[in-house]
């Protein structure tokens, strides 16, 4: 999404990103060209071997160490993220950037937008169960997806009248009851995400865009790019791919006075 939006000549005034979409949208923000995405791209091709998430054995043996509390540590998407970033701090980037994370103290959602970048994109990535929590300035923080997944409203309180929105995919695909234990809390956390999205799209001020961008799967129920897990990175170019010829086409369709 991001090769084809500046392939098009859109380049960001403002990101606002949480979770994954905070790690991508630093890096843009940083420095807002092809070349980074050329380095996102072999960023994520290389996850699996990078071992961002550790073993099984490694997981296990981090439950044991921390009574349960997650599966990983974030040494290693630490090392990834200053290997990313040309700048340490939120005042160096090119282009101004917000992320979110879940404080849990104030069970509340907690912007960055100062600082430094590390701990900030750490603690909106802190995926609960399998990374631990973030401390900074003695408050412990999880990831932003618990609290506002697609941050449209953020854009909106900064001033935002042309909205971008590059997701993961998971709106485009269909809910249904669960059938175990782990389905529970993962249906549970999709509702509340996507009726705050619903909400939050229906809600859009008069006079204000807002384009979805397509994930380029065509039927996202049945699609095996849907059934990707966390550590499965064996799609991770079939998707990119997918998803930039999709993007490439909306964005062309806009241009010539598609809605």
């Amino acid at each position: 999404m991001l090769q084809a939006l500046l392939k098009a000549g859109i380049v960001p005034d403002l990101i606002v990103g949480t979770s994954v979409g905070a790690l991508n949208g630093v890096a843009i923000a940083a420095q807002p060209d092809l070349e980074t995405v050329d380095n996102l791209r072999q960023a994520w091709m290389d996850l699996g071997r990078e071992k961002v998430f550790s073993s099984a054995l490694g997981g296990a043996g981090n439950l044991m160490r921390n009574k349960g509390i997650y599966l990983h540590t974030n040494s290693n998407l630490k090392k990834l993220i200053k290997r990313l970033l040309p700048v340490e701090n939120f005042e160096e980037l090119k282009v101004p950037f917000q992320c979110v994370a879940a404080s849990i103290e104030r069970a509340a959602e907690h912007w960055f937008s100062r600082g430094p970048l590390v701990p900030a994109i750490l603690a909106s990535s802190a995926v609960p169960g399998l990374l631990p929590p973030v401390r900074i300035d003695g408050e412990h923080f999880y990831d932003g997806g618990v609290v506002n997944s697609i941050p449209i409203e953020r854009a909106l309180q900064l001033g935002a009248t042309e909205l971008y929105i590059l997701h993961v995919g998971r709106v485009e695909q269909p809910l249904s009851p669960p059938t175990n234990l782990f389905q529970v809390a993962n249906v549970a956390f999709e509702i509340a995400r996507r009726h705050r999205f619903a909400k939050d799209m229906a809600s859009l001020p008069e006079g204000v865009a807002g384009h979805v961008l397509p994930t380029g799967e065509e039927d996202p129920a049945t699609s095996p790019l849907s059934q990707l897990k966390y550590k499965d990175f064996t799609h991770v170019s079939e998707r990119m791919q997918t998803a930039y010829e999709a993007t490439s086409r909306y964005l062309a369709e806009t241009r010539d006075g598609g809605n």
